[in-house]
């Protein structure tokens, strides 16, 4: 269990940066142009690593047509939300919402997946941890007009595609290769990005490219997107889903210490008082039940 640890610790780490970088981006790129060349590049590199290690590809048709479908639910229709929603409500209430990955998860787990029921003690652990991000963010949930109203649905909707996507990789994705599994869903996510890029925005040749935005694109594409989805998807395939969802309840916690060591950000209380809910909370789901 160690080595699950190991790796679900570094994705909190991981994902806890990209809010940085996705913010940074967006100051000089839009939206769905910027989610776009983030997966196209990754997905390219992802389909290098394939090539080159010589992985299987499937044969099966209905493998393509799940990967294509959980493409555009995970990365098309997730991403494309969120870079939007950002745009539209403060970064403390897109995190209280994003909490909400949990939660979705266990219905969903507990719907599709037989050995993944729903206990008391998971209600109250995913419960908890969504009140530490609330306590955290206390002082930044706001919403102010219909645009943040939309942009908070938006982030609602983005947090029920990650659980539903998640639980069905976990249910139909077990026996295909985890490389070929990342690099196709980010395939069939990005292209309709990328037309949503030329529909909504002016495409992506007309970018302003800046420094800060190409080390932006560069890190959520080979940190944030090859990375970080080939040691997330290995551990859906070992581990419960619903614990490898709790991520997201940690993420918020990482970005803020990131940006008070990078930035001089301050913290206050409210990260003390919020982090100890959500440690208990993922306490409660994750550690053995002793008599």
């Amino acid at each position: 269990m160690r080595k699950y640890l190991a790796v679900w610790l570094l994705l909190c780490l991981i994902w806890g940066s990209t809010w940085i970088f996705i913010k940074l981006g967006l100051d000089d790129w839009p939206p769905f142009t910027f989610a776009a060349l983030r997966f196209l590049l990754a997905a390219s590199i992802l389909w290098g690593i394939v090539l080159v290690r010589g992985r299987r590809l499937p044969r099966a048709r209905r493998d393509w047509a799940m990967m294509a479908w959980l493409g555009i639910i995970s990365f098309t229709v997730n991403y494309g939300l969120v870079f939007w929603g950002e745009n539209r409500i403060s970064s403390g209430l897109t995190a209280v919402l994003q909490a909400m990955i949990p939660a979705f998860g266990l219905m969903m787990a507990h719907h599709y997946l037989p050995n993944e029921r729903i206990t008391p003690a998971k209600l109250l652990g995913v419960a908890l941890g969504i009140v530490g991000v609330g306590v955290i963010f206390a002082d930044q949930i706001t919403v102010a007009g219909t645009a943040a109203l939309w942009g908070s649905a938006a982030i609602v909707v983005s947090a029920f595609c990650v659980a539903y996507s998640n639980v069905q990789v976990k249910l139909h994705c077990g026996h295909l290769d985890t490389p070929v599994v990342v690099a196709g869903q980010m395939s069939f996510g990005a292209l309709p990005l990328l037309a949503a890029s030329w529909i909504a925005e002016s495409g992506p040749f007309n970018l302003r490219w800046t420094t800060a935005a190409a080390i932006s694109l560069v890190y959520l594409a080979i940190v944030g997107s090859v990375i970080a989805f080939l040691l997330y998807f290995w551990m859906v395939k070992k581990i419960d889903v619903t614990k490898t969802m709790l991520i997201s309840l940690v993420t918020p916690v990482v970005a803020l210490l990131l940006g008070w060591l990078a930035r001089g950000e301050t913290l206050s209380w409210r990260l003390a008082l919020g982090s100890g809910a959500i440690l208990s909370g993922i306490g409660m789901i994750v550690l053995p039940k002793r008599a």
